[in-house]
């Protein structure tokens, strides 16, 4: 694996030490978690001691594995990320297939006239060397050609039904559209009607599926049980941490969501006994009351929201949908339905949060590059997915660049790939976790 291991801030950052109370904390989208599952190996490897689990986006998923033990299914052969289902991760919605499907057909059907005439280029010369070699007695192409030609274009044939058809074709793409956004409706909302047709092109489910399947064989063990819902699943897997806290290879967990509707991150954090009052404890009421509407302590109540947490995390704003959660009616949003997602910028409340807690080195761990620099820019995606992933890369690094310095005291270190790209950088991680 292709990594640098630089300090925060030159010539204040100190050697690695097991004695201090130590935080790994991952952050990235997408593919970005194969390379943190080759630097958790290495870490693995490597003996380095770990108190404290913290992520944001993809890197939400390491940290669930990392703090009950389980880093390894995130690199073995049966892992996470070894697994075929890796490929479609983030998959196209019904919709855009069906549209962009829909409007290739349409475009083919208006096509047809144009071969037609195409079909005539051909006939008209290969007639014409049929007559030359002395095959004059042959029926004549070009007469065949002709009589076909006037009966596609008889008023009654191709000017009748060629537009139908392709109306027909996208009616029923527009049909398809408008019954998925009715189908995925929310509370209500605000803009034209139409606009609801127009959902985000990639869904996350796939991605929130396959995390929770591979930490319910992890979970089972030998055992052939079948899985239980996410939800149930998910309490199951705090009182697991929540119960093992202080045993060898189980560490605390802590990582951030955005609320759009709050304008706020919110923190989902389980920690030891003697750190959990301090998740809320402020030195004024309203301090108070703003820390609980931010903080989630996993160890109570609030584990019936790990999973929703989960998905909201590895929700792409603008590209998948918010993931929607409905509050307790006795917790402090009352029972009202936020949209929640993730934020790169989330991974400085992160890192606040860790140094509330007492952390005193962090390993921060991110599959962006550094910058290339002058005569150095890799070749511009144009593809969909490419286009998302270079904004999202770029909003991350600027986030490393201008706002860790000032948060990371000493101790602290970053690993991020020496390779020029992410995509390069992504595929060292999983060369690391195929070894």
């Amino acid at each position: 694996m292709n990594h640098r291991l630089d300090a925060a801030r030159p010539g204040t950052s100190e050697p690695y030490s097991p004695q201090r109370r130590t935080a790994l904390v991952l952050t990235g989208t997408g593919t970005a978690g194969a390379y943190h599952a080759g630097v958790l190996r290495a870490l693995h490897e490597a003996g380095v001691k770990l108190d404290i689990v913290a992520g944001r986006g993809i890197g939400v998923v390491g940290a669930l594995f990392a703090a009950v033990d389980g880093a390894q299914r995130l690199w073995d052969d049966k892992g996470f990320w070894r697994s075929p289902a890796v490929a479609s991760l983030y998959s196209w919605r019904l919709v855009p297939l069906v549209a962009a499907w829909a409007l290739a057909l349409a475009v083919a059907i208006v096509a047809v006239p144009l071969v037609t005439v195409a079909v005539g280029l051909i006939v008209f010369p290969i007639d014409f060397l049929v007559r030359i070699v002395g095959a004059s007695g042959a029926p004549s192409l070009v007469a065949a050609y002709v009589d076909a030609a006037q009966a596609w274009f008889a008023p009654t044939a191709l000017p009748t039904w060629l537009p139908r058809l392709v109306l027909l074709v996208l009616g029923v793409a527009a049909l398809v559209a408008a019954i998925d956004g009715w189908r995925h409706r929310g509370r209500r909302s605000r803009g034209g009607i139409w606009w609801g047709v127009l959902r985000p092109p990639l869904s996350a489910a796939a991605v929130f599926d396959h995390c929770w399947r591979v930490m319910w064989d992890l979970m089972r063990g030998a055992a052939q049980v079948k899985p239980p819902p996410v939800a149930d699943l998910g309490r199951r897997y705090t009182e697991m941490l929540s119960e093992n806290l202080g045993q060898p290879g189980f560490r605390e967990l802590l990582f951030a969501v955005h609320d759009v509707d709050a304008h706020r991150d919110l923190i989902f954090a389980l920690v030891g006994e003697s750190r959990r009052r301090g998740l809320i404890r402020r030195s004024t009421i309203d301090a108070a009351d703003a820390r609980r509407a931010e903080i989630f302590d996993l160890a109570g109540v609030a584990r019936d929201h790990i999973a929703d947490a989960v998905a909201a995390s590895l929700s792409v704003p603008l590209a998948t949908e918010w993931h929607a959660v409905t509050f307790s009616p006795d917790a402090y949003w009352r029972g009202e339905t936020h949209r929640l997602g993730d934020r790169a910028a989330s991974l400085i409340r992160v890192i606040d949060e860790l140094i509330d807690l007492g952390v005193e080195q962090i390993v921060l761990v991110s599959a962006t590059p550094e910058s290339p620099g002058p005569h150095a820019l890799a070749d511009v995606r144009i593809d969909g997915r490419g286009r998302l992933g270079e904004y999202v890369q770029s909003a991350e690094a600027a986030v490393l660049r201008d706002q860790w310095p000032s948060r990371a005291g000493r101790g602290a270190s970053k690993w991020r790939p020496a390779d020029r790209t992410a995509r390069s950088a992504a595929a060292a991680a999983r060369a690391r976790a195929r070894q």
